[in-house]
C-alpha cells in the first residue's frame, strides 16, 4: 500500500514538474518573440496608395531596421530625404549605385543596365484594346545612379511621386543609402501578408535580400502560447490523477 502511494505521489510531482517547465518555457518563448521583434521591427503606417497593389493607403505594416548596406534592388523600404519633404515615405528601389536605369524598352519593361526586368507587382492596367501590358511608366526616362545612392519608384507608377519627380535634381531622383531607414517585411493590418522579395531581381549584381526573422518571430510567440496554455492545462490534470491514486489505493489493498 505504501509503495503504491509513493509512485502515485512521484507521478504527480513529476506531471507538476513538467506542467511548470512547459509554462516557464513558453513564458520565455512568448516573451522572447515580442521582445525580439520590438527590437528588429518598427511599424509604419502608409500615407498614400502609391505603393498599391503591394500596400494600400492606411495600410499598418512591419518594417526592419536595417542600414544602407542590406538594401537590395526590389526591397520596399521606408527613407527620410530633405528634398523629398524631409517625412517617412514607402518606395521600391530599383537601382543601386553605378546601375543606369531606364524606361521603356520595346515591350514597356524598365531596364536595369539595359536588362529588361519583369515588375509581377505593378497595378495590372491594360490599355485601350487590351493587347498588350500598361508600360512601366507612362513618360520614358534615362538616370544613372551615383555610388552610394539608390533609385526609388513607386508601385503605382500612374500617381506616385518618386525619383522621376526628381531627375532634375543632383543625382538624378536618387536618395543616399544613409536615408533609409527601413525595410518593409509584412503587412500587419488590415490584412496580414509577407510582402515577397521580386525574383526579377535576383540575377543582377547582389541579388535580392534575403526575409527578415519575422516568421522565427511569429512561430516563437505560437509555440510559447501553445506551450503556456498545455502546461497550465497539464497541471491540473496530473494532481487529480495523483489525488485519484492515493484514494484508490488503500482500497484495492484489501
Amino acid at each position: 500500500m505504501s509503495g503504491t502511494q509513493r509512485n502515485d505521489d512521484g507521478r504527480g510531482r513529476a506531471g507538476t514538474m513538467v506542467s511548470a517547465l512547459a509554462v516557464a518555457v513558453g513564458c520565455v518563448l512568448f516573451l522572447g518573440g515580442f521582445a525580439w521583434g520590438a527590437v528588429v521591427y518598427k511599424p509604419y503606417t502608409v500615407p498614400t496608395a502609391s505603393m498599391s497593389p503591394t500596400v494600400n493607403a492606411g495600410d499598418r505594416v512591419l518594417a526592419e531596421r536595417i542600414d544602407g548596406a542590406d538594401v537590395r534592388r526590389g526591397d520596399v523600404v521606408v527613407f527620410t530625404d530633405s528634398v523629398w519633404g524631409n517625412q517617412p515615405m514607402v518606395k521600391r528601389v530599383v537601382g543601386v549605385g553605378g546601375d543606369k536605369v531606364a524606361c521603356c524598352d520595346a515591350e514597356g519593361r524598365l531596364t536595369i543596365n539595359g536588362e529588361p526586368v519583369e515588375e509581377p507587382y505593378l497595378q495590372a492596367q491594360l490599355p485601350a484594346g487590351g493587347q498588350a501590358a500598361a508600360p512601366a511608366a507612362q513618360q520614358d526616362f534615362t538616370a544613372v545612379v551615383p555610388k552610394g545612392q539608390v533609385f526609388l519608384l513607386g508601385d503605382e507608377r500612374s500617381t506616385s511621386l518618386d525619383s522621376r519627380v526628381h531627375l532634375e535634381d543632383p543625382g538624378q531622383g536618387s536618395v543616399p543609402l544613409s536615408a533609409v531607414q527601413a525595410r518593409l517585411d509584412a503587412v500587419a493590418w488590415p490584412s496580414q501578408s509577407l510582402i515577397e522579395r521580386p525574383e526579377s531581381f535576383a540575377g543582377l549584381p547582389g541579388g535580392i535580400s534575403a526575409g527578415g526573422p519575422l516568421p522565427l518571430q511569429l512561430g516563437a510567440v505560437l509555440v510559447g502560447v501553445v506551450l503556456i496554455l498545455g502546461g497550465a492545462a497539464a497541471g491540473p490534470i496530473a494532481a487529480r490523477a495523483s489525488r485519484r491514486g492515493r484514494t484508490a489505493g488503500p482500497a484495492s489493498a484489501r
